[in-house]
């Protein structure tokens, strides 16, 4: 097997054969140098007086050139990854031309930018003196200018791989710009800033041809160890030879210890093997025998320990949203108050957060929290925090560190601060996790955290999308009866977004239907539950919905069939049959007695759903009808995939919602 499986995966001749030749094209200079270097006289070379003043010059030139290119390039580079403008591409080009220009062209380019005769060089030299041409700073100048564009590239590469969701909740925390950008956003693409760093640097210490074009040959002021080797190649090859391999040996190190992360994709610098399992517990105090947060919940109300829990405990904020765009409608709700917002995908669920937010173009939301009209203000000035789909815990702090960000972007000190996230996170049962990394916590209590971090924030409205969407059964229980213990002491509003049924109904007090970006429903779960306005809701709740116009005596369903009700809506008005699984009746014959809707069909698919089976019926003269049935019943009917079966529905089990 094992010698199949080598022959498999041999590369073709025709390809092998010719990278097989590149190698050694490549290599075969290298080779030379090291087999030509005099080894006996190469301590006599690299320390004679010359070589070592071009050294000491060159070491300088570089490490100017790259702060240079730190100090220009890292913004260019967050620039081009973040922000869309017009002539973008116009810009990335302009960043990759001294990569394709030759050294000298580039040389003389910068004569007649920056020389004496050129366009800035006359300028610079009557206002501030500073004449570059043939001095060091000329020499930084042309290695910046070669050398620059690798670290804007390795960065831009490592920022477009950093998932802004990051970036975003920091800013819904609180955090300015700049604080999200020297925080969350370097620290994270540290991987990628690092290797850019090592290989500007490289590439200005090999510098050759703009500098001598555009600084000269000064010894002691532009001569570089590049410089150097091309003069010593005249008189004195075999020195020559030598500051070679020096420079060969700098750049392989560079490249050794970069170990190939050309594009600088980040990286969780603190990543381990998850807990397993058995390491989520179900929420729980820190201190053994008491329950669910209840000592950590009493300090925070009473605002022991952390020296805000009053504050938050006595403040409301009452919701009062517009939103136009993608999305139209209008949002009112009292403090307290917790909204599920339902939907198919594409439906606007996502869209109406991020307007609240202010995040989006896609739609504008006029938003009153309390008293405070926070329409223009910028995300990070609104109080509103965010929890997205993932958590978007910042991999490169602890949880302590992640809980605290919020209140350290609203200039908490931060012992306070530290002390009020610790207060919090052993409200939510996971403070002996606090100086854990998020890549050392289990789904469960990485959502947690995340919460934790969200209402430590202080937010006036708190927006959840999809919170428990990734966890497993058993953990979703835990969280979901820590999520509305905890909400149901918070002072502001809260909208979940959820695909789940039970978080709906077990969370919210009401349920937003959106669809198309419009609000189809606004109502209470036991509202929604009995009436829903939605097919996808309808389902989503686990009922069949028919879609129909109202007729005399009941439905005229869409492909011709009819629908019995017992109470029918005026005639002719489009309408919702809403019929419940359980009412489905089974047979394998024709029923008789008093069911009205009867119909053929053949079992297309059969699934468990906790102690029971639901059966997905097909029928050429009624839409799929969903019946739940017991084990026993399914195995006295007999019942497979494929077999021939008859339904029925009393009249009375079906329920008419107006559209």
């Amino acid at each position: 097997m094992s010698r199949l499986r080598t022959r498999t995966n041999r590369p073709p001749v025709a390809l092998a054969l010719p990278a097989l030749l590149a190698v050694a094209f490549l290599l075969m200079p290298l080779i030379g140098i090291l087999v030509r270097t005099p080894w006996g006289d190469l301590g006599e070379h690299l320390g004679s007086p010359g070589v070592v003043e071009a050294l000491k010059l060159s070491l300088l030139v570089s490490l100017w050139a790259l702060g240079l290119s730190l100090l220009l390039g890292v913004p260019l580079a967050w620039l081009l990854a973040r922000v869309e403008f017009k002539g973008k591409a116009l810009v990335r080009s302009l960043v990759l031309l001294p990569m394709v220009l030759p050294p000298t062209v580039g040389g003389v380019a910068l004569l007649l930018g920056f020389g004496r005769r050129g366009l800035l060089g006359p300028w610079l030299e009557d206002s501030f003196g500073i004449t570059l041409p043939f001095h060091t700073s000329g020499a930084v100048v042309a290695a910046t200018f070669v050398a620059m564009p690798f670290l804007v590239i390795s960065l831009e590469g490592a920022l477009g791989g950093l998932r802004q969701s990051y970036e975003e909740t920091a800013a819904s925390l609180g955090a300015s710009p700049v604080r999200v950008f020297f925080t969350v956003t370097l620290p994270m693409v540290a991987p990628g800033l690092v290797a850019g760093a090592a290989l500007t640097w490289a590439r200005a210490l090999g510098e050759f041809g703009a500098t001598i074009t555009f600084a000269g040959n000064l010894p002691g002021t532009t001569q570089t160890l590049p410089l150097q080797v091309y003069l010593l190649l005249q008189d004195q090859p075999e020195a020559a030879t030598s500051v070679s391999l020096l420079l060969l040996a700098i750049a392989m190190a560079v490249l050794i210890a970069l170990r190939g992360r050309w594009t600088g994709t980040p990286i969780d610098r603190g990543a381990v093997t998850p807990p397993p399992p058995a390491a989520e517990e179900a929420p729980a105090s820190a201190v053994p025998g008491t329950d669910a947060g209840t000592a950590t919940d009493t300090a925070v109300k009473t605002g022991t320990g952390t020296g805000t829990g009053a504050e938050t405990a006595t403040e409301h904020w009452p919701l009062h949203a517009t939103v136009t765009g993608f999305n139209r409608l209008t949002l009112r709700a009292e403090p307290g108050t917790t909204i599920a917002v339902v939907g198919e995908n594409g439906a606007g669920k996502t869209t109406l957060l991020r307007a609240l937010l202010g995040l989006t173009p896609r739609a504008h939301a006029e938003l009153r929290l309390g008293d405070a009209d926070v329409t223009a203000l910028p995300p990070h000035k609104r109080q509103v925090a965010w929890v997205p789909q993932d958590g978007a815990l910042f991999p490169h702090l602890s949880a302590l560190a992640n809980t605290a960000y919020g209140l350290r972007a609203r200039r908490v000190p931060r012992a306070g601060a530290r002390r009020e996230a610790q207060a919090w996170l052993d409200r939510l049962g996971v403070g002996h996790l606090a100086h854990r990394k998020p890549s050392q916590l289990s789904g469960g209590q990485a959502q947690r955290v995340a919460l934790a971090r969200a209402l430590a924030a202080r937010p006036r409205l708190l927006l959840l999308d999809e919170p428990l969407a990734a966890l497993d059964q058993t953990t979703r229980a835990h969280v979901r009866h820590t999520l509305r213990t905890h909400l149901a002491g918070f002072g502001g509003v809260c909208l979940i977004v959820t695909h789940d049924p039970v978080e709906a109904v077990s969370l919210a007090d009401r349920v937003l239907v959106l669809a198309d970006g419009r609000a189809l429903q606004d109502a209470p779960p036991a509202e929604v539950s009995r009436h829903p306005r939605s097919p996808w809701v309808a389902r989503m709740l686990g009922r069949n919905a028919w879609p129909g116009i109202a007729s005399a005596d009941g439905l005229t369903l869409g492909g011709g069939g009819r629908l019995v009700v017992a109470e029918a809506l005026p005639e002719g008005a489009q309408a919702l049959a809403i019929i419940a699984p359980e009412a489905v009746s089974v047979h394998r014959d024709r029923p008789g007695g008093s069911p009205r809707n009867v119909w053929p069909g053949t079992v297309r698919e059969i699934t468990a759903v906790g102690s029971r089976l639901r059966v997905l019926i097909g029928s050429a003269e009624a839409p799929d009808l969903v019946a739940e049935i017991t084990p026993d019943a399914a195995a006295e009917l007999g019942l497979a995939d494929g077999s021939e079966v008859w339904t029925s529905v009393k009249a009375t089990e079906v329920t008419l919602v107006g559209l």
